[in-house]
């Protein structure tokens, strides 16, 4: 069997072809699976955990279906989806991770995160994503009301958009010295993330040894995959 990561899903009440698609990958793929891991970003808002919006449901039950399956979910948080907390850990019986993450896998190491940490280059990002993981400003949002929290949830998408669209491609990338000083700090020979949105696997030498950062792809339009198994990683885009 093997274990599977995926990150970036973006998944919306609004857009089913979305949900469908994750159901399926759950259906065909994940339920033979040994672990799935989940690295952020599953959701393209998500404003609590009373989130009631019942194009959900089909999320919520993929998940059920791993856990009465016997197959260990975790789940890691993103940009889009950092409040996620114990209420939907519970429901859904995924794990939290923190946001870097050691596992083995056959004797060797593998460092998981999300990936926005590695792009210090974007400041105006990393700014925001200060005040967003504030625990007093997570706080403050949260007694907001449901409807308040989803327009506020829209207003700072569309202000994320807009200055994107400003921003060189360079910029909204890792730093590749944060990539290797991240790295030699969890003694790692491969990094796992996603939020970049730029799938591959680049190979660099680092102290003497070859090693490797592995980036998921986004789910927009297709899904993407990252299995490991039989101590090989294989990263793959699922078919229409």
């Amino acid at each position: 069997m093997s274990i599977l990561f995926i990150s970036d899903l973006h998944l919306d009440a609004a857009h089913p072809e979305g949900l469908e698609r994750f159901t399926e990958f759950v259906a065909h793929r994940a339920l033979d699976a040994e672990a799935l891991y989940v690295l952020g970003d599953l959701f393209e808002a998500w404003v609590g955990d009373d989130e009631d919006d019942p194009g959900f449901m089909p999320v919520l039950d993929a998940f059920s279906r791993l856990r009465h399956a016997g197959v260990p979910c975790f789940f890691m948080h993103g940009n889009r989806d950092f409040l996620i907390g114990d209420a939907f850990a519970t429901e859904t019986g995924c794990r939290l991770l923190d946001e870097y993450a050691v596992v083995e896998l056959a004797g060797e190491q593998a460092l998981l995160t999300h990936g926005d940490l590695l792009c210090i280059d974007d400041k105006p990002y990393m700014a925001l994503r200060a005040m967003v993981r504030d625990p007093a400003w997570q706080r403050d949002f949260l007694a907001k009301p449901l409807h308040e929290r989803r327009a506020l949830a829209r207003e700072l998408r569309e202000r994320s958009q807009s200055e994107t669209a400003t921003k060189t491609d360079d910029i909204m990338d890792v730093n590749q010295h944060t990539v290797e000083e991240t790295m030699r700090r969890f003694r790692v020979g491969t990094l796992i993330h996603g939020h970049t949105h730029r799938p591959g696997v680049h190979r660099f030498d680092l102290d003497a040894r070859q090693v490797q950062r592995i980036v998921l792809g986004a789910w927009y339009e297709q899904g993407s995959v990252l299995s490991w198994d039989r101590g090989r990683f294989a990263l793959e885009t699922l078919p229409d």
